[in-house]
C-alpha cells in the first residue's frame, strides 16, 4: 500500500506538469485551430536557457528569463510563420510547426551535446515524509506550482478581457473579428502563454529525481500530447484531467512493471498512448472535447 501511495502521489505531481504542457497545446488550438507540434522545442528552449544562465544570474532570475524567452520564441513563431503563412488549411500550418520544431530542436540538441545540465533549483535532493510515504520535495513544489498556474489561467480565461476574447475567438473567429476582437493579438498572446507554460514545465521535468536537462528532455512534450488529445483538444478542463490521467498511468505502470513483465519492458512509456486510444474509441472528441455536429 505504501508503494502504491508513493506512486500515486508521484503520478499526480508529474501529471500536473504534463497538464501545463497540455494546456499549451489547448490554448494555441483554441486561438488558431492549429496543433502546435513545435511545443517540444519551446519546452527545451526554456529549460536550456535556465540551465545556462543560472550559474551567472542565480536560479530565480534565470527562471524568469527562461520563461520570458520561451514566451518570446512562441510569439515569434506565431508572428513570423503562422501569421504570414499563405496556407488556407490548418493542417498545413500544423505541418509547418513540425518544420519549426525540427530546426529549433536540432540546434538546441547540438548545443547541449552529450551534457546533462543542472538547473540549479533550490530544493536539491530533499525529500518529504508524509507518514510512511516518502516523496521528493520537488514533486510537491511541482504539484503546487502547476495547480496555482492552472487556477490562475482558468480564472483569467473566465473573467478577464483576454479570456473573453479567447473564448469568443474559439467559438466563432469570424464573428469575433466583426465584433472588434483583434484575432492577431489573441493568437500572439496564446503562443506566448503556451511558451511560458512549457518553460515552467521544463523546470520540473529536469529537477530531482531526474538528473537534469539533456537532449531527450523535449520528448516529455510527446507524452503530454496524449493528455491534450484524450482530455479534448479544445478543452482547458480536459488538459488538466488528461495530464493527471497520463501522469498517474505512467507512474503506476512504471512502478509495477516487474509484475507486468509479460507486457514487455518500458510499458510505462507506452501506457499513456494506449489509454488515449481506448478513450478515443469511446469518445472521439476526448473526455471534455466538443463534439462537432452536422446536419445531413
Amino acid at each position: 500500500m505504501i508503494t502504491f501511495l508513493e506512486l500515486l502521489l508521484n503520478g499526480i505531481s508529474i501529471g500536473a506538469v504534463y497538464a501545463l504542457i497540455a494546456l499549451g497545446f489547448v490554448v494555441i488550438f483554441k486561438a488558431t485551430e492549429v496543433v502546435n507540434f513545435a511545443h517540444a522545442s519551446l519546452l527545451l528552449a526554456g529549460g536550456y536557457l535556465v540551465a545556462r544562465l543560472q550559474p551567472v544570474t542565480g536560479f530565480w532570475a534565470a527562471l524568469l528569463i527562461g520563461v520570458a524567452a520561451a514566451a518570446s520564441v512562441g510569439a515569434l513563431i506565431e508572428f513570423l510563420i503562422i501569421r504570414r503563412a499563405r496556407a488556407g488549411s490548418h493542417t498545413l500550418l500544423a505541418i509547418a510547426t513540425i518544420g519549426v520544431d525540427i530546426v529549433l530542436t536540432t540546434e538546441l540538441t547540438r548545443q547541449i551535446g552529450t551534457e546533462i545540465l543542472a538547473l540549479g533549483d533550490p530544493w536539491g535532493g530533499s525529500v518529504v515524509h508524509l507518514g510512511q510515504v516518502t516523496i521528493a520535495e520537488t514533486r510537491l513544489v511541482a504539484l503546487g506550482t502547476a495547480a496555482a498556474l492552472i487556477a490562475l489561467f482558468l480564472l483569467a480565461f473566465k473573467f478577464t478581457g483576454w479570456g473573453i476574447a479567447m473564448r469568443a475567438t474559439a467559438e466563432d473567429a469570424e464573428t469575433a473579428a466583426l465584433m472588434g476582437i483583434r484575432l492577431g493579438r489573441v493568437s500572439l498572446s496564446a503562443w506566448a502563454v503556451a511558451g511560458a507554460l512549457a518553460a515552467v514545465a521544463a523546470l520540473f521535468l529536469c529537477v530531482f529525481p531526474t538528473p537534469g536537462l539533456d537532449r531527450s528532455t523535449s520528448l516529455a512534450a510527446i507524452k503530454a500530447f496524449p493528455a491534450a488529445i484524450l482530455g479534448g483538444l479544445d478543452s482547458t478542463t480536459g488538459a488538466l484531467a488528461g495530464g493527471l490521467i497520463v501522469g498517474v498511468t505512467e507512474a503506476l505502470m512504471s512502478g509495477y512493471q516487474n509484475q507486468l513483465a509479460f507486457l514487455g519492458r518500458g510499458v510505462g512509456d507506452v501506457a499513456p498512448f494506449l489509454v488515449m486510444v481506448v478513450i478515443l474509441l469511446a469518445r472521439p472528441a476526448g473526455l471534455f472535447g466538443t463534439r462537432e455536429t452536422a446536419r445531413v
